[in-house]
């Protein structure tokens, strides 16, 4: 089955539509249906992952009583099928009614050929996403288990994961650089749970958050009076992670002083507690993070350039959320099931405004600002469907209706790059074949947009 091209369920009495989609769409192999008995046929023989569904089918063409009936069958035949319905002017309502009822988005008449293609492609791209999570699951395998429950689809992400797989075995200390809200810890987690050292601690201390005069006794421990407030010998987080991984979070905020005693450590392996004499030997493995830029506090001497060294024995840069294509729908949609079930919220999906919004915001705050954004839509809105209004997203939602031609062909250009590059896995060749365009030609619009492959 791998070597044959996905199948494209059109649901569409208008003959001349139906041969404009068979031509236009070669990457896919394209069945017709202009009815709903037939397309209950041809979901029962090919089970297609993506079907086009016009809800004015006959013997209803001027209504919708026909086009609900079949996407209730087609949902209740293979619940994962991406129903893409069709909406006429005047006909948005029953768009959004269908998309409440599970559909997964739609498009206006008349097609635009384009347009369509993107929004397909985006489908099979999610079906092949969740087809693979849920033969994962179904494997009794962890599912993303290299990322630490890291949810993602992105080439990026998928390269970070592969090179924390490799590392994981090696007991070597690991340096995660990335911007925060990038997902540091669940990584740090994904290190640790893939070592020899799973069934050992793992323990976590956000370096920025700890007072400066506190953070050592926090890392190295402390003796029963050693300063005031000492009313009991308190092991430190180094000492708690014996045999497991120690995860310093932030690591570029430790001021100077305790960089020092910290690099003792790391040479020696051995921890005094404040106000003690003695020697303890611990043996645990270093994973640190840091959003800050390591080599301008080395050059400016805020940072040990010996104890970076000590730190980075494996570096892994994680991409801003902006960087992995296709990530912030994924995303949201996980968080939307998650969150829903949490506060018992009737919503179901998105409304088309707040796809939109998602594809288009740049997520300065990474998955952070968007699981915020969600759990707050999950609780705020007011109908099946979150909008932009309810994700915050007015201003957004607003640029993404176009004022003219030339703003309406750069969202259209973008979202079909960013999914195009998603689907080839960032492959750029396979890419621009997908745009229908020469390599050269998408280089140019990258560059244009200010876009990375």
């Amino acid at each position: 089955m791998s070597d044959k091209k996905p199948i494209l369920l059109v649901v569409e009495d208008d003959e001349g539509l139906q041969r404009q989609l068979r031509w236009a769409y070669e990457d896919y192999e394209v069945v017709v249906a202009g009815d709903r008995a037939t397309a209950i046929d041809m979901m029962r023989l090919h089970e297609p992952a993506v079907v086009t569904l016009d809800l004015g089918l006959p013997p209803d063409p001027d209504g919708t009583s026909e086009g609900f009936a079949t996407l209730e069958t087609i949902r209740s035949l293979k619940p994962d099928t991406k129903v893409i319905i069709a909406s006429g002017h005047g006909a948005r309502e029953s768009a959004l009614t269908a998309i409440a009822s599970g559909a997964y988005d739609f498009y206006q008449k008349p097609v635009d050929i384009d347009e369509l293609g993107h929004i397909v492609g985006r489908a099979f791209h999610l079906h092949g996403i969740e087809r693979e999570n849920a033969r994962l699951e179904a494997a009794g395998g962890k599912d993303n288990s290299v990322l630490g429950g890291m949810i993602t689809a992105a080439p990026e992400m998928l390269k970070v994961a592969r090179t924390i797989e490799r590392v994981a075995g090696a007991d070597v200390s690991v340096m995660l650089l990335g911007a925060s809200g990038t997902g540091k810890e669940l990584l740090a987690r994904g290190v640790h749970d893939e070592s020899p050292r799973a069934d050992k601690p793992f323990v976590a201390i956000n370096c920025a958050a700890i007072p400066e005069n506190l953070l050592e006794a926090e890392l190295f421990g402390y003796e029963k009076g050693a300063f005031t407030g000492a009313v009991k010998t308190t092991e430190g987080k180094i000492e708690l992670a014996e045999g497991g991984t120690l995860f310093l979070d932030e690591v570029g905020d430790i001021p100077l002083p305790l960089q020092v005693k910290l690099l003792r450590f790391l040479q020696e392996r051995v921890v005094e507690r404040i106000g003690g004499r003695k020697q303890i030997a611990v043996d645990v493995r270093i994973v640190c993070a840091t959003h800050q830029d390591l080599d301008a506090m080395i050059a400016a001497q805020t940072f040990r350039d010996d104890l970076y060294y000590r730190l980075a024995e494996i570096v892994v840069k994680i991409p801003s959320l902006a960087e992995r294509a296709g990530d912030a729908a994924l995303l949201a949609r996980h968080f939307l099931r998650k969150f829903a079930e949490e506060v018992k919220s009737p919503v179901k999906g998105f409304a088309p405004d707040a796809l939109a919004a998602i594809d288009s915001h740049d997520w300065p705050g990474n998955v952070r600002e968007l699981e915020n954004r969600i759990k707050r839509a999950a609780i705020m809105a007011d109908g099946k469907l979150v909008t932009a209004a309810d994700l915050d997203f007015d201003d957004e939602a607003g640029e993404s209706d176009p004022l003219n031609l030339k703003a309406a062909r750069e969202i259209a250009d973008r979202g079909a790059i960013r999914s195009a590059l998603s689907r080839a896995e960032g492959n750029i060749s396979q890419s621009a074949k997908l745009l229908g365009i020469s390599r050269p030609t998408l280089y140019d619009l990258l560059k244009q947009y200010e876009m990375s492959a």
